[in-house]
C-alpha cells in the first residue's frame, strides 16, 4: 500500500513538474461585499474589504482552493434609543475548473464547493441605567460558488472574480475581487 501511495504521488509530482503552471499558488486582493436584507438591522451591508486563497493544481485544467472572506461590518443607530452592530466573515473550499484557451497567459475558470460562514455583533437598547444587550452571532455551511478570469506572465498573476453564497435571515452574499496571485 505504501508503495502504491509513493509512486502515485511521484507520478503526480513528475506531470505537476512539467505542467506550464505551478502545482501550488497563494493570493490576495481587495474585495467588494454585497450582503442585502440583513434581517437584524434590516438593511444591507456594502463594503471594501480583503481576502486571501490558497490552491493546488495538479491538472492544467483542474485545481483545489481554500478562501478566506472578510465580509465587513455594519453597525445602525437609531438616535438614542439602541444600536446594532453585525459583521460577516467565511472560509470556502473549492473544486476549480479552468476553461482550456489558446492563449497561455490568460484563464477563465468556475468554482463550485462550500462556504463556511460566522456573522457576529450585537444590539444595545436603551440609554442609561436600564440599557440591555443583545449577542448576535451564528455560523453555518452554504453552496458556495464563483466564475472569473486571471492573466499570469511566469509566477505572477492577476485575478477577478465574483463569487456568491446563501447566508440566512438575507437575501445572500456577493464578493467581487481583484487579487494579485503568486504561483509556486
Amino acid at each position: 500500500m505504501r508503495t502504491l501511495l509513493l509512486g502515485s504521488l511521484l507520478i503526480l509530482a513528475a506531470g505537476a513538474a512539467h505542467a506550464d503552471d505551478g502545482l501550488f499558488y497563494l493570493g490576495a486582493g481587495i474585495s467588494s461585499n454585497k450582503v442585502t436584507d440583513i434581517a437584524s438591522i434590516n438593511s444591507d451591508l456594502n463594503s471594501t474589504s480583503w481576502k486571501a486563497f490558497a490552491g493546488v493544481r495538479p491538472l492544467s485544467g483542474f485545481a483545489v482552493e481554500a478562501d478566506y472572506l472578510d465580509l465587513g461590518s455594519r453597525t445602525i443607530n437609531v438616535e438614542s434609543i439602541s444600536s446594532t452592530h453585525v459583521g460577516y466573515k467565511a472560509f470556502a473550499g473549492y473544486a476549480v475548473g479552468f476553461v482550456p484557451l489558446p492563449m497561455p497567459v490568460f484563464d477563465v475558470f468556475a468554482k463550485l464547493g462550500f462556504a463556511r460562514w460566522s456573522e457576529s455583533g450585537g444590539s444595545t437598547l436603551g440609554s442609561g441605567f436600564a440599557s440591555s444587550f443583545t449577542s448576535l452571532s451564528g455560523n453555518g455551511t452554504e453552496l458556495a460558488w464563483g466564475i472569473g478570469a486571471q492573466a499570469h506572465i511566469g509566477m505572477f498573476g492577476g485575478r477577478l472574480e465574483y463569487e456568491a453564497f446563501h447566508l440566512p435571515n438575507t437575501s445572500g452574499a456577493g464578493i467581487v475581487s481583484l487579487s494579485f496571485m503568486l504561483r509556486l
